[in-house]
Protein backbone atom coordinates (compact mmCIF):
# COMPACT_ATOMS: atom_id res chain seq x y z
CA UNK A 1 0.00 0.00 0.00
CA UNK A 2 1.46 3.41 -0.94
CA UNK A 3 2.46 5.92 1.72
CA UNK A 4 -0.62 8.13 1.92
CA UNK A 5 1.19 11.35 2.75
CA UNK A 6 1.15 14.33 0.44
CA UNK A 7 4.60 15.53 -0.69
CA UNK A 8 5.92 18.43 1.38
CA UNK A 9 6.32 20.67 -1.67
CA UNK A 10 2.74 20.34 -2.95
CA UNK A 11 1.44 23.40 -1.09
CA UNK A 12 4.29 25.54 -2.39
CA UNK A 13 3.40 24.62 -5.97
CA UNK A 14 -0.28 25.47 -5.40
CA UNK A 15 0.65 28.79 -3.80
CA UNK A 16 3.03 29.61 -6.67
CA UNK A 17 0.28 28.94 -9.21
CA UNK A 18 -1.98 31.35 -7.31
CA UNK A 19 0.80 33.95 -7.09
CA UNK A 20 1.25 33.99 -10.87
CA UNK A 21 -2.46 34.82 -11.21
CA UNK A 22 -2.75 37.40 -8.43
CA UNK A 23 0.69 39.05 -8.31
CA UNK A 24 -0.50 42.10 -10.32
CA UNK A 25 -2.92 42.88 -7.46
CA UNK A 26 0.14 43.72 -5.31
CA UNK A 27 1.06 46.54 -7.68
CA UNK A 28 -0.53 49.85 -8.60
CA UNK A 29 1.51 50.84 -11.63
CA UNK A 30 -0.05 50.19 -15.04
CA UNK A 31 1.49 48.35 -17.95
CA UNK A 32 1.79 44.61 -18.54
CA UNK A 33 5.49 44.35 -17.78
CA UNK A 34 5.26 46.37 -14.57
CA UNK A 35 2.36 44.20 -13.36
CA UNK A 36 4.83 41.38 -12.86
CA UNK A 37 7.57 43.41 -11.17
CA UNK A 38 8.88 41.35 -8.27
CA UNK A 39 7.32 38.11 -9.50
CA UNK A 40 10.56 36.21 -8.84
CA UNK A 41 10.44 37.36 -5.20
CA UNK A 42 6.77 36.36 -4.99
CA UNK A 43 7.52 32.87 -6.29
CA UNK A 44 10.49 32.54 -3.93
CA UNK A 45 8.17 33.51 -1.08
CA UNK A 46 5.63 30.86 -2.05
CA UNK A 47 8.32 28.19 -2.32
CA UNK A 48 9.63 29.06 1.16
CA UNK A 49 6.83 30.53 3.30
CA UNK A 50 3.83 28.74 1.76
CA UNK A 51 5.72 25.51 1.12
CA UNK A 52 6.82 25.22 4.77
CA UNK A 53 3.50 26.52 6.14
CA UNK A 54 1.31 24.09 4.20
CA UNK A 55 3.75 21.21 4.14
CA UNK A 56 4.47 21.23 7.87
CA UNK A 57 0.75 21.63 8.65
CA UNK A 58 -0.09 18.51 6.64
CA UNK A 59 2.72 16.60 8.35
CA UNK A 60 1.61 17.68 11.84
CA UNK A 61 -2.04 16.93 11.06
CA UNK A 62 -1.14 13.47 9.73
CA UNK A 63 0.80 12.73 12.92
CA UNK A 64 -2.13 13.87 15.07
CA UNK A 65 -4.54 11.76 12.99
CA UNK A 66 -2.60 8.59 13.74
CA UNK A 67 -4.05 8.58 17.27
CA UNK A 68 -7.60 9.38 16.15
CA UNK A 69 -9.51 12.27 14.63
CA UNK A 70 -7.78 15.51 15.69
CA UNK A 71 -9.83 18.06 17.62
CA UNK A 72 -10.38 21.64 16.46
CA UNK A 73 -7.95 22.76 19.17
CA UNK A 74 -5.28 20.40 17.86
CA UNK A 75 -5.80 21.66 14.31
CA UNK A 76 -5.56 25.25 15.53
CA UNK A 77 -2.30 24.54 17.36
CA UNK A 78 -0.92 22.77 14.26
CA UNK A 79 -1.90 25.74 12.10
CA UNK A 80 -0.21 28.26 14.41
CA UNK A 81 2.98 26.20 14.66
CA UNK A 82 3.10 25.70 10.90
CA UNK A 83 2.48 29.40 10.34
CA UNK A 84 5.38 30.35 12.60
CA UNK A 85 7.73 27.96 10.82
CA UNK A 86 6.63 29.35 7.47
CA UNK A 87 7.16 32.91 8.65
CA UNK A 88 10.78 32.19 9.58
CA UNK A 89 11.48 30.33 6.32
CA UNK A 90 9.92 33.02 4.15
CA UNK A 91 11.33 36.12 5.84
CA UNK A 92 14.14 36.83 3.31
CA UNK A 93 11.75 36.47 0.36
CA UNK A 94 9.23 38.72 2.12
CA UNK A 95 11.84 41.47 2.41
CA UNK A 96 12.63 41.15 -1.29
CA UNK A 97 8.95 41.20 -2.25
CA UNK A 98 8.22 44.34 -0.23
CA UNK A 99 11.25 46.17 -1.62
CA UNK A 100 10.82 45.10 -5.26
CA UNK A 101 7.09 45.90 -5.46
CA UNK A 102 7.50 49.32 -3.83
CA UNK A 103 10.73 50.34 -5.59
CA UNK A 104 9.00 52.28 -8.36
CA UNK A 105 7.36 54.72 -5.93
CA UNK A 106 10.59 55.51 -4.08
CA UNK A 107 12.82 58.48 -5.04
CA UNK A 108 15.42 57.34 -7.61
CA UNK A 109 18.30 57.78 -5.20
CA UNK A 110 16.60 55.50 -2.63
CA UNK A 111 15.68 52.63 -4.93
CA UNK A 112 17.15 49.19 -4.37
CA UNK A 113 17.21 48.25 -8.05
CA UNK A 114 17.05 44.48 -7.62
CA UNK A 115 16.73 42.86 -11.06
CA UNK A 116 15.44 39.57 -9.63
CA UNK A 117 15.13 37.76 -6.30
CA UNK A 118 18.57 36.16 -6.27
CA UNK A 119 20.20 39.47 -7.19
CA UNK A 120 18.35 40.99 -4.25
CA UNK A 121 19.57 38.26 -1.88
CA UNK A 122 23.15 38.88 -3.01
CA UNK A 123 22.80 42.63 -2.47
CA UNK A 124 21.32 42.22 1.01
CA UNK A 125 24.07 39.83 2.07
CA UNK A 126 26.77 42.13 0.70
CA UNK A 127 25.37 45.38 2.10
CA UNK A 128 23.57 44.30 5.29
CA UNK A 129 25.01 40.89 6.12
CA UNK A 130 23.08 37.77 7.12
CA UNK A 131 21.26 39.82 9.74
CA UNK A 132 19.66 41.83 6.95
CA UNK A 133 17.78 38.74 5.74
CA UNK A 134 15.92 38.60 9.04
CA UNK A 135 14.90 42.24 9.36
CA UNK A 136 11.37 42.33 10.79
CA UNK A 137 11.43 38.63 11.68
CA UNK A 138 9.38 39.13 14.84
CA UNK A 139 6.51 40.96 13.17
CA UNK A 140 6.63 38.68 10.14
CA UNK A 141 6.47 35.51 12.25
CA UNK A 142 3.67 36.98 14.36
CA UNK A 143 1.76 37.81 11.19
CA UNK A 144 2.29 34.29 9.85
CA UNK A 145 0.97 32.75 13.09
CA UNK A 146 -2.06 35.06 13.08
CA UNK A 147 -2.64 34.29 9.41
CA UNK A 148 -2.96 30.62 10.24
CA UNK A 149 -5.23 31.18 13.27
CA UNK A 150 -8.05 31.57 10.76
CA UNK A 151 -6.95 28.34 9.14
CA UNK A 152 -8.67 27.30 5.94
CA UNK A 153 -8.76 23.73 7.24
CA UNK A 154 -10.56 24.82 10.43
CA UNK A 155 -13.27 26.63 8.45
CA UNK A 156 -13.54 23.71 6.04
CA UNK A 157 -13.92 21.23 8.91
CA UNK A 158 -16.63 23.39 10.53
CA UNK A 159 -18.60 23.70 7.29
CA UNK A 160 -18.50 19.97 6.60
CA UNK A 161 -19.16 18.83 10.18
CA UNK A 162 -22.59 20.42 10.61
CA UNK A 163 -25.36 21.89 8.42
CA UNK A 164 -25.90 25.63 8.19
CA UNK A 165 -28.55 26.85 10.64
CA UNK A 166 -32.03 27.81 9.42
CA UNK A 167 -31.57 26.61 5.83
CA UNK A 168 -30.05 23.30 6.96
CA UNK A 169 -27.63 23.16 4.05
CA UNK A 170 -24.91 20.53 4.41
CA UNK A 171 -21.55 21.25 2.75
CA UNK A 172 -19.58 18.44 1.17
CA UNK A 173 -15.86 18.28 0.50
CA UNK A 174 -16.12 19.80 -2.96
CA UNK A 175 -15.20 22.94 -4.93
CA UNK A 176 -18.01 25.06 -3.39
CA UNK A 177 -16.83 24.18 0.11
CA UNK A 178 -13.21 24.94 -0.84
CA UNK A 179 -14.14 28.38 -2.20
CA UNK A 180 -16.36 29.37 0.76
CA UNK A 181 -13.79 28.13 3.30
CA UNK A 182 -10.98 30.05 1.63
CA UNK A 183 -13.03 33.27 1.46
CA UNK A 184 -13.81 32.99 5.18
CA UNK A 185 -10.15 32.27 5.95
CA UNK A 186 -9.04 35.21 3.80
CA UNK A 187 -11.42 37.70 5.46
CA UNK A 188 -10.47 36.53 8.95
CA UNK A 189 -6.76 36.59 8.18
CA UNK A 190 -6.91 40.09 6.64
CA UNK A 191 -8.54 41.50 9.78
CA UNK A 192 -6.34 39.73 12.32
CA UNK A 193 -3.12 40.32 10.38
CA UNK A 194 -3.67 43.97 9.45
CA UNK A 195 -1.55 45.51 12.27
CA UNK A 196 1.33 43.05 11.78
CA UNK A 197 1.12 43.52 8.00
CA UNK A 198 1.44 47.29 8.25
CA UNK A 199 4.35 47.12 10.69
CA UNK A 200 6.09 44.40 8.68
CA UNK A 201 5.88 46.37 5.43
CA UNK A 202 7.09 49.61 6.98
CA UNK A 203 9.95 47.93 8.79
CA UNK A 204 11.10 45.89 5.80
CA UNK A 205 10.92 48.80 3.35
CA UNK A 206 12.91 51.11 5.62
CA UNK A 207 16.56 51.67 4.82
CA UNK A 208 19.20 51.70 7.53
CA UNK A 209 18.91 50.34 11.07
CA UNK A 210 15.36 51.31 12.06
CA UNK A 211 13.76 49.57 15.04
CA UNK A 212 10.16 48.45 15.37
CA UNK A 213 9.66 50.94 18.21
CA UNK A 214 10.80 53.80 15.99
CA UNK A 215 8.37 52.74 13.24
CA UNK A 216 5.46 52.51 15.71
CA UNK A 217 6.29 55.83 17.41
CA UNK A 218 6.64 57.73 14.14
CA UNK A 219 3.43 56.24 12.68
CA UNK A 220 1.39 56.95 15.84
CA UNK A 221 2.64 60.52 15.92
CA UNK A 222 1.71 61.29 12.31
CA UNK A 223 -1.32 59.04 11.71
CA UNK A 224 -2.77 57.93 15.03
CA UNK A 225 -3.77 54.35 16.04
CA UNK A 226 -5.85 53.88 12.89
CA UNK A 227 -2.63 53.40 10.90
CA UNK A 228 -2.60 49.77 12.11
CA UNK A 229 -5.60 48.99 9.89
CA UNK A 230 -4.58 51.19 6.99
CA UNK A 231 -5.18 49.48 3.66
CA UNK A 232 -7.59 46.76 4.90
CA UNK A 233 -9.76 46.90 1.77
CA UNK A 234 -6.93 46.66 -0.79
CA UNK A 235 -5.33 44.01 1.42
CA UNK A 236 -8.48 41.87 1.25
CA UNK A 237 -8.86 42.51 -2.48
CA UNK A 238 -5.33 41.12 -2.86
CA UNK A 239 -5.43 38.39 -0.22
CA UNK A 240 -8.96 37.15 -0.95
CA UNK A 241 -8.40 36.00 -4.56
CA UNK A 242 -4.95 34.68 -3.67
CA UNK A 243 -6.32 32.60 -0.78
CA UNK A 244 -9.16 31.21 -2.88
CA UNK A 245 -6.92 30.29 -5.82
CA UNK A 246 -4.17 28.89 -3.59
CA UNK A 247 -6.46 26.46 -1.78
CA UNK A 248 -8.45 25.54 -4.89
CA UNK A 249 -5.19 24.76 -6.72
CA UNK A 250 -3.89 22.95 -3.64
CA UNK A 251 -7.01 20.80 -3.31
CA UNK A 252 -6.88 19.91 -7.01
CA UNK A 253 -3.18 19.02 -6.76
CA UNK A 254 -3.97 16.75 -3.79
CA UNK A 255 -6.82 15.19 -5.76
CA UNK A 256 -4.46 14.61 -8.70
CA UNK A 257 -1.85 13.10 -6.38
CA UNK A 258 -4.41 10.71 -4.91
CA UNK A 259 -5.47 9.67 -8.39
CA UNK A 260 -1.98 9.17 -9.81
CA UNK A 261 -0.11 7.79 -6.79
CA UNK A 262 -2.49 6.35 -4.21
CA UNK A 263 -5.14 4.73 -6.39
CA UNK A 264 -4.39 1.15 -7.49
CA UNK A 265 -4.53 0.36 -11.23
CA UNK A 266 -7.99 0.18 -12.82
CA UNK A 267 -9.61 1.67 -9.72
CA UNK A 268 -12.07 4.52 -9.64
CA UNK A 269 -10.81 7.14 -7.16
CA UNK A 270 -13.32 8.98 -5.05
CA UNK A 271 -13.92 12.53 -6.23
CA UNK A 272 -14.17 15.56 -4.01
Amino acid sequence: MPDQRYPFWLGGVGASMAAVCTHPLDLTKSGFRSLYTGLSASLLRQMTYSLVRLGSYESIKTTLSESGRPSSGSLLFAAMLAGGLGGVAGNPADILLVRMTSDSIRPPEQRYGYSHAFHGLTCILREEGVRGLFRGLGTNTTRAILMNVGSYDVFKTLLISQPLPIIQFQFRDNLLCHVISSIMAGAFATTVCAPADVLKSRLMSASGNVSLLEVVTRSLRHEGPSFLFKGWTPAFIRLGPNTVLMFVFYEQLKKGWRTLVWSPPNSHPQTI
